[in-house]
């Protein structure tokens, strides 16, 4: 009963997850946006203490059941590993108990911990798990279900019906791209031949949630006085942590999956209160448990010392259709999203989960190329402006990289400024009159002048307002002038307030 209970919660948190970075209209996440704000890494970030001390608390009751639960890379783990499962029914107990290698372990947690406080947020985003999915379901899958749509919005234009409309489906990041499809192959493999290796190997979320799992309250427990050492419980726990021989669960990797219980033929093994006379008895009683308490311990500094870092950052930060064949012009400074507050501010609260990317109308958003900021979204406007009416990146944001704003608060934030380049404007180079950039302006803060005041003869060029431009991208987007756009949008280190 309770593997079932287990699998159903697992299902319906994976599949709102997964919802989340498929739907492109954005609908969904008024309803289950909430699931992704309580993945553990996004809720740090955050500093969502409610949300932290409830993934404490119900890991110290019930061991790691945020893993098996609530984690869309874990759930997807056992989905892969079910499947081999199926295809493969006379290997359906293939695992066997392989000690823990802490050194590993916690090596990935420290490295985390320091990339993060150094600000090397591609490291970080590389092996957090909400983040490895997200860029699985942005990439991989999204594109899949957006030409399934596609599909049915031909069908339904063919039978007079407008419930579905085409959209658009193309490469955002090709560097992206291929993190997400050779994270996806690791996962797959390890999946598919080791079960939760990844989770217990790799996974920093797992590792510090392991530590206090050590310490649950309740656990699966071995009866050896019903125990006839058939073996079938480690053979199907797909953790590897089930010591048969000397009767022990490694609780520290166990991610309370419940197959063991689920495949104990003789009800030796039950979820239970763990005795305190019993709990070394039930943990393989090896030095490795005495290392991973040190090397946690030291951890535990390295994270206090992020968290001192974050808290100081966040008190410090306080019907158109684009010309194409756009290039992207050289910005001295990225453009990120209204709400953000500042680029540092941005750049240490993101987790480069694209859900952001994914539920941007306008095509605006997409994953960064540079190293530094890789796979972190940043604002272009080749393919469309930010419209000042939308503000739905701002609504799905769990790590508070960009804060909840209202469409009236997005009217009155200056993200950048345009800057004109009068020797690419067509006016100049064509001698043809073009007020494009004006006319689309929603704040008015392009108008046109003499270029040589003195001279009436002298040609019409834009300049810009700086006092009331918002760094929309309206302008550029709809500049004539190519490859390069006459008129471009140079970012702000800090938003500001007009």
């Amino acid at each position: 009963m309770l593997r079932k209970i287990r699998i159903v919660l697992a299902a319906v948190f994976f599949l709102g997850v997964t919802l989340l970075f498929l739907d492109f209209t954005g609908t969904i996440h008024a309803w289950l946006g909430w699931m992704a704000k309580v993945q553990f890494l996004p809720a740090v970030l955050a500093a969502n203490f409610a949300v932290i001390a409830g993934l404490v608390v119900l890991t110290l009751l019930f061991g790691r059941v945020y893993c098996s639960v609530i984690c869309p890379l874990g759930v997807m783990q056992d989905i892969i590993s079910w499947f081999r499962g199926k295809l493969k029914k006379r290997n359906k107990f293939r695992f066997t108990y392989s000690p823990a290698k802490n050194w590993l372990r916690y090596g990935v947690l420290v490295i985390f911990i320091i990339a993060l406080v150094l600000g090397v947020h591609s490291l970080v985003a590389l092996v957090a798990p909400y983040s490895a999915y997200g860029r699985i379901a942005a990439n991989l899958m999204a594109p899949v279900y957006q030409w399934g749509n596609n599909v049915m919005a031909a069908i339904a234009e063919r039978v007079g019906s407008y419930s579905f409309y085409e959209v658009d489906v193309w490469i955002k990041s090709l560097p992206t791209f291929i993190i997400a499809i050779v994270t996806f192959v690791a996962v797959f493999v390890l999946a598919w031949k080791h079960g939760r290796t990844w989770c217990n190997t790799i996974c920093p979320v797992g590792t510090t949630l392991g530590f206090l799992s050590r310490f649950s309250l309740f656990a699966p427990v071995i009866d050896t006085d019903k125990c006839n050492n058939c073996g079938l419980c480690g053979k199907a726990c797909k953790s590897s942590c089930i010591d048969t021989k000397e009767h022990q669960i490694d609780y520290s990797r166990c991610v309370a999956c419940m197959d063991c219980i689920d495949n104990c033929k003789h009800g030796a093994v039950h979820f239970a209160l763990r005795p305190k006379n019993k709990a070394a008895k039930n943990t393989p009683a090896d030095n490795s448990h005495d290392n991973g308490r040190r090397a946690f311990i030291a951890t535990g500094a390295f994270v206090a010392g992020a968290a001192a870092l974050k808290a100081q950052d966040m008190k410090v930060d306080g019907g158109l259709t684009a010309v194409s064949n756009a290039t992207k012009p050289c910005r001295q400074t990225p453009i990120v999203p209204a709400g953000s507050q500042s680029l540092k501010n941005f750049s240490s609260h993101c987790t480069a989960c694209q859900l952001c990317v994914s539920v941007c109308p306008n095509h605006v958003l997409r994953p960064s190329t540079d190293l530094e900021t890789l796979m972190q979204p940043e604002m272009s406007y080749e393919r469309g402006y930010c419209r000042p009416e939308c503000n739905k990146c701002s609504q799905v944001c769990p790590a508070g990289a960009i804060k909840p704003i209202t469409v009236e608060e997005k009217s009155s934030i200056q993200i950048g400024h345009a800057v004109v380049n009068p020797e690419l404007c067509v006016m100049i180079t064509d001698g043809v009159k073009c007020y494009n950039c004006t006319d689309h302006c929603p704040t008015k803060a392009i108008r046109y002048v003499r270029m040589n005041p003195d001279d009436e003869n002298s040609p019409f060029i834009p300049t810009v307002i700086e006092e009331k431009c918002i760094g929309c991208g309206a302008c550029e987007n709809l500049c004539p002038a190519r490859p390069l756009a006459a008129i471009h949008v140079e970012g702000h280190e800090v938003q500001r307030e007009i």
